[in-house]
């Protein structure tokens, strides 16, 4: 989820009421900020807010059902979670390929401080911190490619 998501908004206190319950549906319920912690946002490749995924035993399937919750608990005690196709190995959080996407996205936020302190700190004009960027883009490829 992320503060700002209207969707988000929208389930939060239907969510509240979900971990509530948890313990008698003897399950954990968490949530996490992807504006804050966006390697795990890389890692589950979030696209859309809210995402709500189901994990048991290291194994991930996503939720696509409707957001009350009579559905979201009916998910657990009816055991609907088995009906659904878990994620892909490739695309599993825990895979290689997920780890790296996690990476690339700390390096965007890492990219976004840099350009908030050439522009808020520095007070360098928005197309100066692009300018800055593409030339290090060209000096990096150039010294890679020697």
């Amino acid at each position: 989820y992320a503060p700002w998501c209207p969707a988000c908004q929208q389930i939060e206190l239907t969510w509240e009421s979900f971990a509530k319950e948890s313990e008698h549906l003897d399950i954990t319920v968490g949530k996490v900020d992807v504006s804050q912690e966006p390697g795990l946002s890389g890692r589950f490749f979030v696209t859309t807010l809210p995402t709500i995924y189901h994990a048991k035993d290291g194994v991930f399937r996503r939720y696509r059902g409707s957001r009350t919750l009579e559905d979201l608990q009916g998910y657990v005690l009816e055991r609907k979670w088995e009906a659904v196709e878990p994620v892909a190995g490739w695309k599993s959080p825990s895979s290689i390929i997920m780890h790296g996407m996690a990476g690339l996205f700390h390096f965007s936020g890492w990219i976004r401080q840099i350009h908030s302190y050439l522009t808020g700190t520095l007070g360098l004009h928005v197309w100066l911190s692009y300018a800055v960027f593409v030339l290090t883009t060209l000096l990096v490829g150039l010294t890679l490619g020697l």
